[in-house]
């Protein structure tokens, strides 16, 4: 008898390894203060930030990769600062029906 190998669907895997980096950038209180006083300002600058949120620089340009990694905030550099945006498209995404029909049946 011969055994069949299952097929691995690749772009399945793919999405979900996607959307895991995206999930564990969310998933970090201090990450989701720094979304929030983006939000709120539209754009900011990393040392309104720094200041807002009383976080070492150091510590809050981790944060800020981790987020930008994920695709969740964008960054403009001006001079020797960067201020960075909510990237809409990302969070809107994520926030929508189009995910929740990954795992949604009939």
């Amino acid at each position: 008898m011969k055994k069949e190998i299952p097929l691995k669907d690749e772009s399945l895997d793919q999405t979900f390894r996607m959307y895991e980096k995206k999930f564990k950038a969310l998933a970090d209180e201090r990450r989701l203060h720094i979304l929030n006083e983006i939000t709120d300002a539209g754009e900011v600058c990393v040392c309104d930030l720094s200041e807002k949120l009383h976080v070492p620089q150091s510590k809050l340009s981790y944060h800020l990769r981790i987020l930008m990694d994920a695709q969740l905030i964008t960054k403009d550099t001006r001079g020797t600062w960067s201020y960075y945006k909510l990237n809409h498209k990302e969070m809107n995404h994520l926030l929508s029906e189009e995910l929740c029909c990954l795992f949604r049946r009939g």
